[in-house]
């Protein structure tokens, strides 16, 4: 297995640094646009592992994500056998689109992005999440490829979960909810609690703000208005109570195409404080994505307001030294159990920032994301997991996914232990 891995950004790094400690791959090309990113993450590689164990198994380039072309090229100048996707999902149609021209396996951790209904917003679904490359799946069964999409933790573990559940907990399910909630706190320098999302702000936005989608049997996709529902969900290993509100995420728009269930839900714990912030972006404009002209030193530029609200902003990779606390993805799902009776369980990974800063030199958020995809490629690479097509995690058995994951280190696994809590 040759992997392109394209993005050194927060997640790509921690992809490069959890894939350092595996053999399932011959190489791994890190790139990114600007390609001293990617030399930064293969530098820390070979002071962490010996420059024996690295050279000329991570090799650094430059890559434009926003060609197609340029993800075409780089693949096949290198032999790409997989392209890991691991940049905005804004790149997502270009990186998809040059992956298969080059005739090489895709994988990403979030999907196209939507489009809200034109005059309907908050009742009726535009554009899904993931329309664009479902379409695709044609070409892809054709071309006899694998785009394994939405392979993060959330999508992606929490599919596994899901999978896992129908599979092997209830004989019928009422709600697969994915429940995401953290006790993160960022401080700066002085000692302050002060604002700075621990994922992308620009994904972040883009997940918040549009209308979230909810999947009900008799209904199929509808919409509601941006934090609706509103619940307090209980997280466990510490992290406690957290209210919840709907956001817009793949999960709604890729578990009903293979799991049985009569509700599928999506909420994220982002606070008041968040959740006002975010508002005001919106009020303000600074949330769109369309270029506008803004006068500079230098001139009249095209810029967009949600970068500039990107670029203002702490970069996620590095507020891992200013952060404490844990972070907790899982699946809520409620149903009949194997033996008819009601049974309510929750379904969890815990990613501890003290931990993994310990570990990886990685935030706990970016690293718990980066973990999936790697036990993805090496179900891959050994056969374990096979298929064309553009397929989601829980068209997979989650059986070998989870028990690779939890294995220990010294056995050959990851030593990420999975919880399973009844409620």
């Amino acid at each position: 297995m040759r992997i392109l891995l394209v993005g050194a950004g927060g997640v790509g790094d921690a992809i490069a640094k959890i894939s350092a400690r595996r053999s399932f791959f011959d190489v791994m090309v890190v790139t990114d646009y600007d390609i001293t990113r990617a030399e930064r993450t293969i530098e820390w590689l070979k002071a962490k592992h010996g420059a024996a164990a690295i050279e000329g198994r991570f090799i650094a380039d430059q890559i434009d994500a926003s060609k197609p072309e340029s993800v075409t090229e780089v693949a096949l100048r290198h032999s790409a056998t997989h392209v890991m996707n691991a940049v905005e999902p804004k790149f997502v149609r270009t990186i998809f689109a040059g992956a298969l021209a080059a005739n090489a396996d895709y994988l990403d951790m979030a999907m196209s992005l939507s489009l809200p209904h034109p005059t309907n917003p908050y009742a009726e679904t535009g554009v899904k999440l993931g329309d664009d490359q479902f379409a695709e799946a044609g070409k892809w069964e054709q071309a006899g490829r694998l785009a394994l999409v939405g392979i993060g933790v959330e999508p992606g573990m929490s599919n596994v979960f899901a999978r896992y559940a129908q599979d092997n907990l209830f004989s019928s399910i009422d709600e697969l909810g994915t429940r995401d909630g953290a006790n993160l706190v960022v401080r700066d320098e002085e000692g302050n609690e002060i604002f700075a999302p621990s994922f992308s702000i620009w994904t972040t936005i883009e997940e918040c703000l549009n209308p979230p989608v909810i999947w009900e049997k008799d209904k199929g996709w509808f919409t509601t208005p941006p934090f609706s529902e509103p619940e307090v969900f209980t997280f466990p290993e510490g992290i406690g109570p957290v209210e919840c509100v709907n956001v817009e995420h793949e999960e709604v728009l890729m578990m009903p195409r293979w799991l049985d269930a009569k509700r599928v839900t999506f909420k994220y714990g982002l606070g008041d404080e968040f959740i006002g912030i975010l508002k005001t972006l919106h009020q303000l404009g600074l949330d769109s994505i369309e270029p506008i002209k803004v006068r500079t030193a230098q001139g009249p530029a095209m810029v967009a307001p949600r970068d500039v609200v990107a670029a203002a902003l702490p970069d996620p990779a590095t507020i891992g030294p200013r952060m404490t606390g844990k972070t907790c993805a899982g699946v809520w799902v409620t149903g009949l159990g194997k033996d008819g009776q009601p049974r309510e369980v929750y379904l969890y990974h815990v990613s501890d920032n003290e931990w993994t800063m310990a570990e990886y030199d990685s935030q706990c958020v970016v690293w718990q994301t980066a973990l999936n995809p790697v036990i993805a490629l090496e179900l891959l690479a050994n056969g374990t997991w096979s298929g064309a097509g553009v397929l989601g995690p829980e068209a997979f058995d989650a059986v070998p996914f989870l028990e690779l994951m939890a294995k220990p280190e010294a056995e050959g696994g990851y030593g990420q232990a999975w919880g399973l809590e009844e409620r």
